[in-house]
């Protein structure tokens, strides 16, 4: 079998507008004299982001993460073998693949600013500092990613450049330790705030390390300190940087000007420029049903394209938010659809006419009798009604500012990380070394800004006090749980339950349609089969996870 090309040797060429942002262009490539310029060596930094677009705001990072999950299940357009843990589910599906090859690329970037950094002339030594952190937090980012998903990975930290035919998974310690030891470097040379919003920040790499260090405690590779770490840089995130809880979680995703808040700590920049946004966040179609072939509807640019990827489950809709006056249920998920195509319908056998603003479709949070459905005049779907193409739309990833009903390239930024988030690392991680009451201010805190708000002040600090936990409701089913609620849909779902060793029972008992396939070894996914067969040794050389074949 010939050989191939392991790592890509080229990086694109991502231009930096004038403007205060990251702008990403990905259309050429830098040459090997180039990227030795400063010049080069910029673009070559701006280069290494473009990778995440591949993932987040991508097929990839909705079915890797959210599919198969508690929280999460197919719909009708998705890709069941995620969801369902099926046969095909193995080393020659094609996104495990891309994914797979898309991180080594990137890689292979941030491995060639970090060695050609050093030997640049003529830059300014705070700015190669910064920009060689930058790279080494991208690629600390990438590796996360890499060894939640696959385990043991192949570990490269030097610039690769023509045919490499050899790999090996280096042990699980080594990876993290070299993750771990790319974050210290970006903490110590990252601005406090960027220069240029869309890059890498101290407090995000802080975030990120605080991540890193929670998920090692929870793994055989892990170290005595790893939650006292975690613990400790996500309270440096909370007090000693700009950010800060929103007062509305709503507020958390607003369109626009309003996705730059203060509460994100790091997101991946997408924008309205054709020819700088490429495929764009498609993440806007992923959660969304099929609401334009009921009577009284037709698919608009507000409520989305429905490709109808994923749904949420029962749990999601019916349980998780139970606990207190959450408003984060009703602001995550669009229950009640108002006419935008008025006319007569036959609906539930009966001729109905619906003027533009009636009630269309609504979705109950409760069983509603047969006599009961029929007395409505618009398509109604109770909690047992609710299938794979009728559900409620996750409100947090759509665009109203695609140009048309149509269109596909969304140009809303990708939230990565967020503050919320922050604060419930530092209570996991409290509460996995065993110091419960640590945790609890933080829990709270989240918990308080999701209450609803009261018809008056007195009323809405009367839900906030509702919504605080004590002690003894602390445990990692509670903390698991709260992720859920207050990150719903955001990417990270199946490393919080395989981080916690709890994927499986979970979704054993709130994904019914994963639940009689999920297996032990499905903790990780299955290592591509062009890896291993482009490496010197085959299988023997660069073994497959286990279950898989």
């Amino acid at each position: 079998m010939q050989k191939k090309v392991i790592y890509f040797v080229g990086i694109a060429v991502i231009c930096l507008s004038c403007h205060k942002e990251l702008n990403e262009d990905a259309r050429s490539q830098v040459t090997d004299n180039y990227l030795s310029t400063p010049e080069g060596f910029e673009s070559g930094v701006n280069a290494a982001y473009s990778f995440l677009r591949n993932y987040y705001g991508n097929a990839a990072g909705t079915f890797l993460t959210e599919a198969g999950t508690d929280t999460y299940t197919i719909a009708i357009g998705g890709d069941r073998d995620f969801n369902n843990y099926s046969p095909n589910l193995g080393p020659t599906k094609s996104l495990i693949t891309s994914t797979w090859n898309n991180f080594y690329i990137a890689i292979n970037a941030c491995n060639a600013v970090i060695s050609r950094g050093p030997g640049i002339p003529g830059l300014d030594e705070e700015l190669r500092n910064r920009r060689v952190a930058e790279a080494r937090f991208l690629r600390g980012l990438y590796y996360f990613i890499l060894v939640q998903t696959f385990g043991p990975v192949h570990l490269s930290l030097e610039e690769t450049q023509g045919v490499v035919t050899t790999a090996q998974r280096a042990p699980l310690a080594t990876i993290y330790e070299a993750i771990v030891a790319d974050l210290s470097y970006a903490v110590d040379n990252l601005l406090p705030v960027a220069d240029q919003y869309g890059r890498a920040t101290k407090p995000a790499a802080q975030h990120l390390l605080a991540k890193v260090y929670l998920t090692r405690g929870w793994s055989e590779a892990k170290a005595p300190d790893d939650f006292a770490n975690a613990a400790l840089l996500a309270e440096q995130v909370i007090n000693d940087s700009k950010h800060q809880l929103l007062e509305d979680f709503a507020s958390v995703f607003a369109i626009g000007t309003g996705e730059q808040n203060d509460e994100v700590i790091f997101s991946v920049q997408y924008g309205q420029n054709v020819l700088t946004n490429g495929a764009g966040n498609q993440t806007h179609l992923h959660f969304v049903p099929k609401y334009d072939i009921l009577p009284g509807m037709k698919r608009d640019v507000e409520l989305g394209r429905p490709f109808s990827y994923l749904r949420p489950t029962d749990f999601s809709l019916n349980e998780l938010y139970k606990l207190g006056p959450d408003a984060r249920e009703e602001k995550t998920f669009i229950r009640l659809y108002r006419a935008n195509n008025p006319g007569t319908y036959t609906i539930h056998g009966r001729q109905v006419a619906l003027q533009m603003g009636d009630t269309a479709i609504f979705f109950p949070k409760t069983e509603l009798t047969p006599e009961e459905v029929l007395a409505t005049n618009y398509s109604v779907f109770p909690p047992s009604k609710v299938d794979e193409g009728n559900f409620p739309t996750l409100r947090k990833h759509l665009d109203p500012n695609r140009p048309d009903l149509n269109y596909e390239a969304g140009s809303r930024d990708f939230i990565v990380m967020r503050l919320a988030e922050t604060y419930l690392i530092a209570a996991e991680a409290y509460l996995m070394a065993g110091q419960p009451e640590k945790a609890l201010p933080f829990v709270n805190a989240v918990r308080r800004r999701a209450a609803a708000w009261g018809k008056n002040p007195e009323e809405t600090a009367s839900n906030k006090v509702a919504m605080e936990v004590g002690v003894s409701d602390l445990s990692i089913d509670f903390i698991l749980d709260e992720r859920g609620r207050e990150l719903s849909g955001e990417c990270l779902r199946w490393f919080d339950l395989t981080r916690a060793g709890k994927l499986l029972e979970r979704v054993k008992a709130h994904n019914e349609l994963a639940a009689a396939n999920i297996k032990e070894y499905h903790v990780l996914r299955p290592i591509p089969q062009s890896q291993i067969d482009r490496t010197d040794g085959g299988n023997a050389a660069f073994p497959q996870n286990e279950g898989y074949q």
